[in-house]
């Protein structure tokens, strides 16, 4: 199935979560209780990450397998191609489509930690090129990464979406953002994208609080601000029950989400940090109240 077809007019909200391969068997024991989990959620689709440099090439390839046919669960794998050659991500991406993947997020990705890592010679630097490389030799429905707040290697807001519209020109047929805790953030995104005639549907990502200290180091990596009010009310909580930060999170997201589904966003995905606990409650609790 092609996402974008979930997003059709007049269809209902979807939800989505994102998952990333586990490194250790301690990883891969809380990750398959996630996978139960959340697949009674019945999510419209999920997503698989692929770690910097292709350094999950293979355990992204099998979880992506193992959702989709073990569980049964549309699928939207995520492919990082920095540093990789040309014939490394056609091989990437077939193996993908032996195992049935249609939908595939493309992003240009990090540079791998690994001071040894050496890009290929033939590598491309922009998920735009990468696009352009992919959209005339696969027939995956292909997406793109958003960020409400600049990527931060942006100069400016306005130079951020100069890189968009080329993804879309290049075949991205969606959009799924960076997330950000003031929803102010995204809507703005997403007036300018239009006023920009980018008209492709843009789902907006969630990260779930689960600690004051996680907070601050996912916002410093990945780019997303945490607002002066958040920040005091995560102080407050007492240091030690981690259940406190938790519930707080979860209050906190499903204010969001409420939020941002009153606004008419085609679907919200949830960063799961391969935790189910948070993320149950959240959809729960929307669905409850009628806005799932």
């Amino acid at each position: 199935m092609r996402i974008i077809d979930l997003w059709n007019p007049g269809k209902k909200p979807t939800v989505a979560f994102e998952l990333f391969p586990a490194r250790t068997p301690k990883a891969e024991e809380n990750l398959t209780k996630t996978i139960d989990e959340l697949s009674r959620l019945k999510p419209d689709f999920v997503s698989v990450t692929f770690g910097a440099g292709g350094s999950t090439r293979e355990g992204s390839r099998q979880l992506a397998a193992r959702l989709k046919h073990e569980k049964k669960l549309e699928v939207i794998a995520y492919f990082a191609g920095f540093g990789l050659g040309l014939r490394e991500i056609a091989s990437v991406l077939e193996g993908y489509a032996g195992i049935g993947v249609e939908n595939v997020l493309v992003v240009r990705g990090d540079p791998p930690r690994d001071p040894g890592f050496r890009p290929q010679p033939d590598s491309l630097s922009y998920a735009s090129e990468l696009l352009a490389f992919i959209r005339p030799r696969f027939s995956f429905c292909l997406g793109a990464a958003g960020y409400p707040e600049g990527h931060v290697q942006s100069t400016t807001l306005e130079q951020d979406l100069d890189y968009l519209e080329r993804k879309v020109d290049a075949g991205a047929e969606y959009v799924i953002t960076n997330y950000f805790y003031d929803n102010r953030f995204f809507f703005h995104y997403v007036d300018r994208c239009r006023a920009r005639r980018i008209g492709v549907p843009i789902v907006p990502g969630v990260m779930p609080i689960y600690s004051a200290k996680l907070t601050e180091t996912l916002a410093a990596t990945c780019g997303a601000s945490v607002p002066e009010a958040l920040r005091r009310a995560l102080a407050e909580l007492p240091g030690e029950d981690k259940q406190a930060a938790l519930d707080f999170g979860i209050e906190f997201a499903v204010r969001q989400c409420r939020e941002l589904l009153a606004a008419g966003v085609p679907g919200l995905l949830l960063y799961t940090m391969d935790r189910w606990e948070s993320t149950s409650e959240i959809v729960r609790r929307l669905r409850d109240e009628g806005a799932l």
